[in-house]
């Protein structure tokens, strides 16, 4: 994979039986997590540690910040985490696929400076089994 626009990793939510992106936002990030399942007890060989490969929960999480850029994403934001709504969410990595699934937002932030714009951060945190898919 060659340098990307940062622009393009692009966050969607379903909405009326098709993906909008989440408009406004300025930065994405994108991660993955297994939980491991440690088995090391007195007799493991030279008291290395010891896995059980696939044994534990596996999830996603994605954060972004930026300004709202138009009335409808930011209702479907507030209002999927003041409902604690699982959305059904797309994330667009370019020249690489797209990542999709429930997510649901673990934490919603507004911060504004007197001589600048409104900003928001965001959360969400993966709530059942994701897909891959290539672009």
């Amino acid at each position: 994979m060659v340098a990307q626009k940062g622009k393009d990793l692009l966050l969607k939510v379903e909405s009326g039986g098709s993906y909008g992106t989440v408009a406004g936002l300025r930065t994405k990030r994108l991660s993955f997590n297994a939980q491991l399942v440690d088995v090391t007890d007195a007799e493991s060989a030279g008291r290395w540690r010891e896995l059980i490969g696939g044994a534990g929960v596996q999830r996603a999480s994605l954060s972004g910040s930026g300004i709202f850029k138009d009335a409808a994403s930011d209702a479907t934001v507030r209002s999927a985490f003041f409902g604690g709504t699982i959305l059904e969410c797309q994330i667009i990595i370019p020249d690489f696929g797209t990542v999709s699934g429930p997510f649901q937002i673990a934490a919603l932030e507004y911060q504004g400076a007197h001589d600048g714009e409104v900003r928001f951060e965001l959360s969400l945190e993966s709530a059942g089994a994701l897909a891959f898919g290539v672009l």
